[in-house]
């Protein structure tokens, strides 16, 4: 029988092997940054020096593979052999010739040589289960970067089939009721599907920096045949970050810091579930300093403070050419800020925050402020039920979704510039109870609304008829579970209820059945 190698012996070829491949590599950058452009007998050099490491590299894989299957053959040998011994030292019937030999051995304990084949055994296993995987992850196709930097791709395709009763806004993720519950409507759509990078950059003053891109297929329609099953590819979030040990600073499109929590729903990805419903939300250029204080064992305060691009919820005035709205105008940018209070609670995190908002608009000749208190909440009740949510109360914060994404109302012609402009106060805000069977199984509930001021509403509309629709309070409430059978995998059915309430008018209800199945990436 062939005597294998102990473990200790074989890793040297290991190490060897991933420091050849490390210097290949470091190697071939050197030679590219020093070869000058113009040198060309130099880069065949280089290439033919480079093809011929690549194919040591390749003969070294070859060899590690060799050993793997020859790891393989010694631990059957070595099992047959085990078996052999135990078949051997196995007691043979008692009778008059060949009466019981006295037992030695204690109870439980193994023969030298048994127990000695046995942790050999275990021992190849072990390497062998080890080589597997480092084979393996060769095999894996890695996302390839221009720069020497780690890149991972994300996301998530999302199909939703969905029932609608009820007129809405949007057929596949409804905010509000516009029409009388007349006649349904069944769809389907993949457009929430998401894609991401994320980009790990070097350390730079002490500080970890990483980017983060996000997108989905909701930016609209085009102009084409069923242009409806081919949306719009849509900027969500880019952004980059510095992240020290507590600290941290974000720049570019990211998510509104200052109402961090959404109800759990893929119903609704294109859009947060609930906005105009009292989920205040906006990806929003931005500029944020973060700072976390450790207090005591298991507890943290978190400070963020940042400024945001100055928006006010208006649609483009212009298809490509970019012009500023009431809030740019203000040739200011708006300011957040939120405080955060965090500690384990029934081995789960216990957040309690607070925040605010400012913003200065110009409308016409008018100066407008918005400002926003809010409050968030994420409780755990007991070890399977958690409580979240969050509430506010401002004005003029059409921007960030308040208000049923209203800023001001108008006290005559909109067009006059001369028109007053008065900023919309509203309140609102969701709350959802979830239910956690285990990690593949849940259920969650929740109820969000959004109520501007009737009374301010109504003086608008009394005084003049150019404001459009308006909705005194918006309802929204859903009930779904999620399933993930597998990490990657996951199914989740939702019925969800909305109520809108138009100026001096009845509500109107609509209801949406969504039945969906991801596959995340």
């Amino acid at each position: 029988m062939r005597n294998s190698l102990p473990v200790c012996r074989r890793k040297p070829r290991l190490v060897a092997l991933l420091l050849l491949t490390v210097s290949v590599a470091v190697w071939a950058q050197d030679s590219g940054a020093a070869a000058p452009a113009s040198s060309s007998d130099a880069m065949k050099d280089t290439v033919q020096e480079l093809q011929r490491q690549i194919g040591e590299l390749r003969e070294a894989v070859a060899e590690v593979r060799s050993e793997a299957a020859q790891y393989r053959a010694e631990t059957a040998e070595l099992r047959r052999e085990l078996e052999t011994i135990r078949a051997q030292s196995a007691p043979a019937p008692a009778n008059a010739s060949n009466p019981p030999q006295p037992v030695v051995a204690q109870a439980g304990e193994q023969a030298p040589a048994t127990r000695s084949l046995e942790q050999r055994v275990t021992s190849l296993e072990e390497t062998s289960e080890l080589l597997d995987s480092k084979l393996n992850d060769q095999y894996q196709t890695k996302v390839e970067s221009a720069s020497k930097y780690r890149v991972r791709l994300s996301g998530i395709v999302l199909m939703n089939l969905f029932s609608n009763r009820g007129q809405t806004d949007s057929q596949d993720f409804p905010s509000y009721v516009t029409g009388p519950n007349v006649n349904g409507n069944f769809g389907a759509t993949l457009r929430q599907s998401e894609i991401g990078l994320e980009a790990f950059g070097p350390t730079l003053a002490g500080a970890k920096t990483s980017a983060n891109l996000q997108a989905d297929f909701s930016g609209g329609f085009p102009n084409t045949w069923n242009g409806v099953n081919s949306g719009i590819f849509r900027l969500r979030i880019a952004s980059a970050r510095l992240d020290w040990d507590h600290t941290s600073i974000v720049a570019g499109q990211d998510d509104l810091f200052i109402s961090p929590l959404s109800p759990t729903s893929f119903a609704s990805l294109a859009v947060p579930a609930f906005d105009y419903a009292g989920n205040l939300w906006a990806w929003t250029p931005q500029v944020r300093v973060e700072h976390r204080f450790d207090i005591a064992d298991g507890q943290t305060i978190t400070i963020q403070g940042g400024i945001l691009d100055n928006l006010t919820g208006s649609f483009p005035a212009d298809s490509y050419f970019r012009l500023p709205d009431a809030g740019e105008q203000s040739s200011q940018p708006a300011y957040g800020f939120r405080t955060a209070w965090t500690s384990d609670f029934l081995g789960r995190p216990l957040t309690l925050g607070a925040a605010g908002y400012y913003s200065r608009q110009v409308w016409g000749t008018a100066h407008t402020d918005g400002w926003a208190g809010l409050a968030d909440w994420n409780v755990p009740l007991t070890r399977w039920l958690g409580l979240s949510g969050e509430f506010y109360r401002g004005r003029a914060i059409g921007g960030i979704g308040g208000g049923i994404s209203r800023s001001v109302v108008y006290d005559g012609n909109p067009s006059d510039p001369y028109t007053d402009v008065r900023g919309l106060d509203s309140i609102g805000g969701w709350s959802q109870l979830k239910f956690k069977v285990n990690s593949k199984l849940e259920f969650n509930g929740a109820f969000g609304l959004d109520n501007p001021t009737a009374s301010e509403l109504r003086a608008a509309a009394t005084s003049q008829p150019y404001v459009g629709t308006l909705l005194t309070q918006n309802r929204s409430a859903f009930v779904n579970f999620i399933y993930r059978p597998r990490s990657n995998l996951l199914f989740s059915t939702e019925y969800r209820f909305l109520q809108s309430f138009p100026l001096n008018q009845t509500a109107e209800n609509a209801e949406q059945v969504n039945v969906m199945m991801g596959v995340l990436f």
